[in-house]
C-alpha cells in the first residue's frame, strides 16, 4: 500500500496513526460519544490544528491541495480510533460540495472556515422512500420570486444537530426520479421553517431527522446549477464512499489484531486457543479479507484523485471498495465478536463496538448488494 503513497502522505499517516494511538483509547472515545453533542470540539480544535481538516481543500481557500488519498489516510486512522469526529459529514461531504459546486464567494466564505475548524457541515440528502437511489428526491424547491421554497424531509442526516449549514437537495424540476431536476441549498440550520430531530445512532454517532416547511431561501443558497446538482452528488457521494471503507480498514485491522492477541493468551484444554487449526484458518481469512479491503480501497482512493477518471471508472472503483469492506467487515465483525466467545458482545469490551461501526459503514450510501449491481452496471 505504500507504493501508493507519496512522502508527504506517509509523514501525514504517520502523524495521524501516532495522534489516535496516544489519544483515542476506547475509554477516551466513549467519553467524547457520551459528550452534549457526541463528540468533542477540542479535539475537532486538534484535528485542524494538524491539518486534517485543510487536507483535501484547495490551497486557495486555505487548504492543502491533498484528495482522496489523504483523506484516506486519515479516515483509516480514525477508523482504528472509532473516531466519533464529523469529519465524513463537514469535511469530505460539506467542504467537498462546496468545493466542487459552490460559487468564488461561497469557496472563500465557507472552505477557510472549515479548515480551521470554525464551521460545521452536514449534508442531507437522503429520504424516507429513496433508499440507495440518489436520483429519487421528493422535496421539492419552488421558485418564490427570485428564491426558493423548499418543503420536504431529509433522513438520518449525519451530525446535523451540532451542525452550523446545511446543505440540501430538493427537486426544482422533473419527476421524482429523474436525473435532471435536482438542486443543491445552502441554509443555516436555524432558518425558519427547519426542524431537527436529532438521535443517537446505533454505533455511537449522531444523526437527525430535518424537516424543511415552507423554507424561504434567496437565489445566493443555490450551490451550483440549478436543476444539475445529481452529478455533483454522484461525485462526493464516491468520495465519502472511499473515506468509509478507509474507515472501516482501519476497524477491521483493529479486531484482526485484538482477536488473534486473544486466541494466543486464552486457554482451552491446557494450550492456547491459537493452536487450534480450524481457529488458525479462521484468523487467516480475517487477515486476507482485512487486506484485501485495504488494497482495494487505497487503489479506489488513487482512482478518484486521479482527474482524468471519468465517472463510470469513479463509480466502479468506489463500488469495488464498497462491495469488499461490506463483505468483509461482516466476516471480521462477527468471527472477532464470536471468537471472543461471551466478552465481545458486552459494551465494556470495544470488539462490539467496531462491529456496530462496520455494519453501520456498510449500509451507509448503498450496502454490497447495491453497489454490486452499481458496478455490473458502470
Amino acid at each position: 500500500m505504500d507504493n501508493w503513497l507519496s512522502a508527504e502522505q506517509k509523514l501525514l499517516k504517520e502523524s495521524a496513526e501516532r495522534f489516535i494511538a496516544k489519544e483515542y483509547g476506547f475509554e477516551a472515545r466513549q467519553a467524547r460519544a457520551a459528550e452534549a453533542e457526541g463528540f468533542s470540539r477540542a479535539t475537532w480544535a486538534s484535528f485542524a490544528e494538524m491539518g486534517w481538516l485543510a487536507a483535501p481543500l484547495p490551497e486557495e481557500h486555505d487548504g492543502l491541495g491533498g484528495g482522496t488519498l489523504e483523506v484516506a489516510v486519515v479516515m483509516e486512522a480514525l477508523g482504528r480510533g472509532l473516531a466519533v469526529e464529523p469529519f465524513v459529514p463537514t469535511v469530505v461531504l460539506g467542504a467537498g460540495l462546496v468545493a466542487r459546486g459552490g460559487s468564488d464567494a461561497q469557496k472563500a466564505e465557507l472552505l477557510p472556515a472549515v479548515a480551521a475548524g470554525e464551521l460545521l457541515l452536514a449534508f442531507g440528502h437522503s429520504e424516507p422512500r429513496s433508499r440507495y437511489d440518489l436520483a429519487r428526491v421528493e422535496t421539492t424547491a419552488t421558485a418564490d420570486g427570485q428564491g426558493f421554497r423548499l418543503d420536504g424531509h431529509k433522513s438520518v442526516v449525519f451530525h446535523a444537530g451540532s451542525a452550523d449549514k446545511l446543505l440540501v437537495s430538493a427537486r426544482s424540476g422533473g419527476g421524482v426520479r429523474d436525473a435532471e431536476g435536482v438542486s443543491l441549498f445552502l441554509l443555516d440550520r436555524d432558518t425558519p421553517g427547519v426542524e431537527l430531530r436529532a438521535y443517537a445512532t446505533n454505533d455511537g454517532g449522531r444523526a437527525a431527522e430535518v424537516a424543511l416547511s415552507g423554507v424561504n431561501l434567496g437565489p445566493d443558497s443555490l450551490i451550483g446549477p440549478r436543476d444539475q446538482a445529481l452529478p455533483l452528488i454522484e461525485a462526493v457521494a464516491d468520495e465519502a464512499c472511499v473515506a468509509l471503507a478507509a474507515e472501516a480498514v482501519g476497524g477491521m485491522d483493529v479486531l484482526v489484531t485484538a482477536t488473534r492477541d486473544y486466541l494466543q493468551q486464552r486457554q482451552q484444554f491446557g494450550v492456547p486457543l491459537a493452536n487450534f487449526q480450524v481457529l488458525q484458518h479462521r484468523a487467516v481469512d480475517m487477515f486476507m479479507a482485512c487486506e484485501l479491503s485495504r488494497s482495494l480501497t487505497y487503489r479506489a482512493a488513487g482512482v478518484l484523485a486521479d482527474p482524468a477518471t471519468g465517472a463510470a471508472a469513479r463509480a466502479q472503483a468506489a463500488s469495488a471498495a464498497k462491495v469488499q469492506v461490506g463483505k468483509a467487515g461482516k466476516l471480521i465483525g462477527q468471527d472477532a465478536v464470536q471468537l471472543h466467545g461471551g466478552m465481545g458482545m458486552t459494551q465494556e469490551m470495544s470488539v462490539g463496538h467496531y462491529f456496530k461501526r462496520l455494519t453501520m459503514i456498510g449500509a451507509t450510501f448503498g450496502d454490497a448488494d447495491h453497489h454490486l449491481r452499481r458496478f455490473a452496471a458502470a
